[in-house]
């Protein structure tokens, strides 16, 4: 049972200080109101979880004491005590935001689950509340940066996904922080002490990445003088990260699912079956449903895989996170090769907007860091940005055909976005044959969100 500072507040002295034995008796903390209004003086000097308040008292009632609580302490969870009655009042006072309601007389048994139920609902709050800080700060650090309702979607999820050991797969098309993404899920585990351990699974050939992944013993193969453990040993405690998943073998999707089935491995060249303590994330560009279809990747492979799926959107899905990124970039390249610029004019950013950026964040990353290195004063002009970006009046759009040109709109940076973004989330609505839930999907907007948008751009256009 948890254990947490209880307020009990209750007019009759004897029935209070009884239930306070009982609660103490559990291991909680108690302090004792006779009234609404002491309850309130008491607050404000204690540090409470809970407050466990009789309904009907004189004065300050129990569902007034809410209605205060709810204003000028949110923060504290109020469980009412009610007669037969009155049950229909304690309902009312649920709906207003109390957390449960127990009836008189009391039943321990029913007390003692409804307390340890309240305190483990405010828990999981704090945890999540700490969890999603924990996470703005890994995200604005050198890893993941954004605003865009697309990136916070995936953030939202991952953050959940954070709590547990269950197996990650990141999808994205390259450049869009896909590593980046698994170590903030690894930093924001219970195994973030343990080490987070990298796998290329591109980089390597079958024979390689097999002794890689699981080690060998000495005389497994040619040149194997002596025994080495693989990167599962090393993640042990921790999180490994087998990125381009996709690219694997058949050879070694066998051994792999036989790891991710029974957490167990043999290195190469042993008979010695180990077993790992590790939490997996992996990631990949390609297509695994359709990998599987053409018989190159296992599907009971791909299920074991697919626990979380968590899928990073292309930058010019979420343009309205490129002025962040590339302030962002800005202020880490200026450091790096001390150089003055400082900011962006309204036509370098303008460019930076339009811009397709087939490699996603990573080549955002590389046009500021040429940038950067060229710039003499502490404005970045659109003449200082790589020629490839301003060879073009018009800004690319995400398929790579003119967006709306900038001089279009009298360089009316707002309304141009706007007129991007009906763009783009008028050619999606197109690709999925006016499915408005798949579109509202990809775009990362609720369909009330997207038939909201669709709508108002049919009255301008009425208009």
């Amino acid at each position: 049972m948890r254990r947490g500072t209880i307020l009990i507040v209750d007019d009759e002295r004897r029935q209070r200080e009884t239930l306070a034995q009982v609660l103490a008796g559990w291991g909680h903390d108690v302090l004792e109101a006779g009234g609404g209004e002491e309850a309130l003086a008491r607050l404000d000097n204690a540090a409470v979880d809970l407050v466990l308040s009789d309904l009907r008292m004189p004065g300050l009632s129990g569902d007034e004491l809410l209605a205060r609580l709810r204003e000028t302490r949110p923060d504290v969870d109020v469980v009412l005590m009610t007669a037969y009655g009155t049950i229909e009042g304690a309902v009312a006072a649920m709906r207003q935001g109390a957390a449960d309601f127990v009836t008189k007389p009391l039943d321990l048994d029913q007390l003692e689950v409804v307390i340890d139920r309240t305190l483990a609902r405010r828990d999981l709050v704090r945890e999540n509340k700490v969890l999603r800080r924990r996470l703005a700060e890994t995200s604005a650090g050198f890893r993941l940066r954004g605003t865009s309702r697309a990136l916070a979607v995936v953030l939202d999820r991952a953050a959940r996904a954070a709590e547990t050991d269950a197996t990650v797969l990141v999808r994205g098309e390259s450049g869009t922080g896909k590593e980046l993404l698994a170590r903030s899920l690894h930093d924001l585990s219970p195994r973030a002490e343990g080490p987070f351990v990298p796998v290329n699974c591109a980089a390597l050939p079958e024979t390689l990445l097999e002794s890689e992944l699981f080690g060998h013993v000495r005389g497994a193969f040619t040149g194997a003088d002596r025994d080495r453990p693989g990167r599962v040993a090393q993640a042990a405690g921790g999180t490994l990260f087998l990125d381009e998943i996709g690219d694997v073998s058949p050879g070694v999707q066998v051994k792999l699912l036989r790891f991710l089935q029974e957490r167990e491995y043999t290195p190469v060249g042993s008979d010695t079956v180990q077993r790992a303590d590790v939490r997996v994330v992996v990631a990949t560009h390609r297509d695994l449903e359709a990998r599987v279809r053409e018989g190159a990747f296992r599907e009971d492979l791909f299920f074991r895989l697919n626990v979380v799926d968590l899928e990073l959107p292309p930058l010019r899905e979420r343009r309205e996170d490129i002025p962040e990124l590339a302030g962002h970039f800005l202020a880490r390249y200026a450091t790096r090769y001390e150089r003055p610029a400082r900011t962006f004019s309204a036509e370098a950013m303008a460019a930076l907007m339009g811009h397709a950026y087939r490699g996603n964040v990573r080549e955002l990353e590389n046009i500021v860091e040429q940038t950067v290195v060229m710039t003499r004063g502490e404005v970045v002009h659109s003449d200082d940005l790589p020629a490839a970006l301003t060879a073009r009046r018009g800004p690319a759009a995400p398929n790579g055909d003119g967006a709306p040109g900038w001089e279009s709109v009298g360089g009316d940076l707002p309304r141009w976005l706007e007129t991007l973004e009906k763009k783009i989330v008028l050619e999606t609505l197109a690709a999925f044959s006016g499915n408005q839930s798949s579109a509202a999907r990809r775009l990362g907007l609720t369909e009330s969100g997207l038939r909201y948008k669709l709508g108002k751009w049919r009255d301008d256009d009425e208009g």
